[in-house]
């Protein structure tokens, strides 16, 4: 590697590595925690590495907009002497009217720049919305969301949020499943699912799976590039290959049996894409993503969505059957993950700590504050199952590691459950749970095998 290539990768490696720090006190799920946003590292020109945690809903007190910005210039040869990054946000009250700039100051250390939001913007009973613009002497810019002031972040109030205490986690009786509807031995054969095994990395299975409204679990075999479908009461799946590039990636349906694939690694020089892909398979077209990575691709009431990063928005990558180019997904960005009925569901997580609200247009209409003695790493699922909301969290000490399902209502938690991790392979990040009606679905794996638990979430 030469030496200018050896500069680059070491400030990016800084950047992420404070990304991974802010991951640790955040989530990426449905609302997001953090952000990177960055320019062209591919060019000799200087180019912006920034983290942000929006605070997307806020309890009574001032409000500080953070961001850990660095200026990568592949032309200097120390990181001291690199560019200097400066920027503002902007922000108002609500969600329309004019934006407010607000100059961001350093706070004290090399990378920080910071805001304090006016307490009659932040106050709002309508919380509030807000970008940034940061930029560089050498001309370097970026802007954090990438939609800007036509899709901002949105902060809303708490409000009189339902409290949930729960107390030091139980480890070592998760609850059995009503029924493994999938079982499937690892191997190349038609019935067997590709692993694939390398040095000093965990094992990496099939990467994702989806379950119908009929009860057909379709599961994206990346390593053998193809999915494999289990018909409901059908013990040998049906392959189906797909033109995929066999790396880790995410699936979602559509109602007509579309899938969309949303593979996490773009070519070079190019973002990741979403292929399309008939139910037998055929290549219907594919789009790139506006931004250089996601977390997850799911359903929205208009068609499938991509968490994108650094903007962690949710962004349409097809509506009405027709695909979605970047800049129109720049401008779909929200922050909640959309549903049926206009409705949001909005988590943050922050240590051991999980804030969820369902909220519309008009804020905030139900919301609950979870609490944990025991530590709360990634949110995996949250979404409303009737007048309630199920949240999957995982739970974790040095030593084990359990999923916690909760079904929450207006008194607090209707009905919890503990599960087993289960995860021997490798999957993408958000991939392990499906709800489906009232039922909850579980990827899991095992030195034998991957498999897909059933379990019932009606009242017990």
């Amino acid at each position: 590697m030469g030496g200018r290539e050896k500069r680059v990768t070491v400030r990016r490696t800084a950047a992420l590595g404070l990304l991974a720090g802010t991951l640790a006190g955040s989530t990426i799920f449905v609302i997001v925690a953090s952000a990177i946003a960055q320019g062209s590292p591919g060019s000799n020109d200087a180019y912006i590495e920034a983290t942000h945690l929006p605070p997307l809903l806020t309890t009574v007190g001032s409000v500080v907009l953070e961001y850990d910005a660095y200026c990568v210039d592949p032309t200097v040869e120390e990181a001291e002497t690199s560019c200097d990054v400066t920027g503002s946000a902007f922000v108002r009250a609500g969600a329309s009217g004019h934006f407010r700039e607000l100059p961001l100051a350093r706070d004290g250390s090399t990378s920080r720049l910071a805001a304090r939001v006016p307490t009659s913007i932040s106050s709002s009973g309508d919380g509030f919305t807000y970008y940034a613009e940061l930029r560089t002497g050498e001309g370097a810019s970026t802007t954090l969301p990438a939609g800007g002031a036509t899709a901002p972040h949105r902060s809303l109030p708490l409000g009189r949020a339902i409290q949930v205490d729960l107390g030091a986690h139980t480890f070592g009786e998760p609850a059995r499943a009503n029924e493994r509807v999938v079982a499937a031995a690892w191997g190349d054969g038609p019935g067997e699912a590709g692993l694939e095994q390398g040095r000093n990395i965990p094992p990496i299975g099939p990467s994702t799976f989806e379950v119908d409204a009929s009860g057909t679990v379709v599961l994206l075999d990346q390593a053998h590039r193809r999915v494999l479908r289990w018909r409901r009461g059908v013990l040998s799946p049906t392959q189906v290959p797909l033109d995929v590039d066999g790396t880790l990636a995410d699936m979602t349906l559509a109602p007509d049996g579309t899938v969309y694939v949303l593979e996490s690694v773009g070519r070079a020089g190019r973002t990741p894409l979403v292929r399309r892909f008939d139910p037998d398979g055929r290549p219907r077209g594919s789009t790139e993503l506006a931004e250089g990575r996601s977390s997850r691709i799911g359903n929205g009431p208009a068609g499938p969505i991509v968490l994108q990063q650094p903007s962690q928005q949710w962004m349409s990558v097809a509506t009405a059957g027709s695909l979605v180019g970047p800049d129109g997904q720049r401008r779909s960005g929200r922050s909640g993950r959309p549903h049926r009925g206009g409705t949001e569901v909005v988590v943050l997580r922050h240590g051991s700590e999980i804030r969820v609200a369902l909220a519309r247009s008009g804020g905030v209409l139900r919301s609950w504050r979870i609490t944990s003695e025991t530590a709360l790493a990634e949110v995996q699922l949250a979404e409303p199952l009737g007048n309630h909301l199920v949240v999957v969290a995982r739970v974790y000490t040095d030593e084990r590691d359990e999923f916690l399902v909760l079904v929450l209502d207006e008194d607090g938690v209707r009905r919890s459950l503990s599960l087993d991790s289960a995860d021997w392979a490798e999957t993408s990040p958000l991939s392990r749970f499906r709800l489906v009606g009232s039922a909850l679905f579980q990827l899991g794996s095992t030195p034998a095998g991957v498999f897909v638990d059933r379990f019932d979430l009606e009242a017990a």
